[in-house]
């Protein structure tokens, strides 16, 4: 998950309550027909998340919306289930996969080696979710890291791309939040900012594209997973099929372009 400090600026006012999202029904019981019953998957697939994190999980008019949930839907829809959604704090995820509250994690979960001690991963369905830089468009002179050195780069207090601008020699200016390092990037007092890939993504999405861009190769590309309880390997083939065919039907590619615009080929 990316810093807690960022996802502060990114909340907009999680709910408490369980929402279910597709469906209802009983806690993992056999579907009775269809590709789900054949994969012995639940007939209904209970999905958590921590849902102050967009563009993969957040709330809107009272809704839990997001690209993990879309994703997340359309995988579970793709094996014969339903799905059924509840919001948790992102630190009661694995405890609730491990205990068996909910049969699945999909909320902006990095892949890293700790966590698949302690739960079973799905491949990889989001692997751009590295730091960036951003400049004005106008801006032709800062075009990767190197560039940075004596550059006024913002940052939001606290998180790794502080360090990240330093290594590179930049004057870091933290800040409290992303949307003002966006302001004042926009008002040229700052060079740069550099801030997480996902962020910038969505950013440029809702009209920061017509002033701004990206510029730079992405840093620490670590690939985010949906994840199930260690033994359920039934539900971890069915997801990883179902990713796979999602992709190769142009599914993911639509759910994608909703939140992020056109990927890069």
């Amino acid at each position: 998950m990316f810093n807690k400090k960022m996802k502060a600026w990114l909340a907009v006012g999680a709910l408490a309550a369980v929402l279910a999202v597709s469906g209802c029904g009983g806690n993992g019981d056999k579907a009775k027909s269809g590709d789900a019953a054949k994969s012995g998957v639940p007939s209904i697939v209970r999905v958590g998340a921590e849902t102050t994190f967009p563009p993969f999980e957040f709330t809107k008019d009272d809704k839990y919306v997001g690209f993990d949930l879309d994703l997340a839907e359309a995988v579970i829809k793709q094996m014969g289930s339903k799905m059924e959604f509840k919001s948790m704090g992102f630190d009661a995820l694995i405890p609730a996969v491990q205990s068996g509250q909910i049969d699945m994690i999909a909320s902006g979960l990095s892949a890293n080696p700790e966590r698949e001690k302690q739960v079973a991963f799905s491949d990889v369905y989001f692997d751009k979710n590295g730091f960036v830089i951003i400049v004005n468009k106008d801006n032709d002179s800062l075009k990767d890291w190197a560039d940075l050195e004596g550059k006024k780069v913002g940052a939001q207090v606290g998180t790794e791309p502080v360090k990240m601008i330093q290594e590179a020699k930049g004057e870091v200016k933290q800040l409290d939040s992303n949307a003002q390092a966006f302001m004042e990037l926009r008002a040229k007092t700052l060079d740069a900012f550099v801030v997480d890939q996902p962020v910038a993504m969505f950013y440029m999405k809702q009209g920061g594209s017509e002033d701004l861009k990206i510029v730079g190769t992405p840093k620490t590309d670590v690939g985010f997973v949906f994840a199930m309880k260690k033994e359920n390997k039934e539900l971890q083939a069915a997801v990883n099929k179902a990713l796979k065919e999602l992709k190769a039907n142009g599914e993911y590619d639509k759910i994608f372009e909703k939140w992020f615009g056109k990927a890069e080929k």
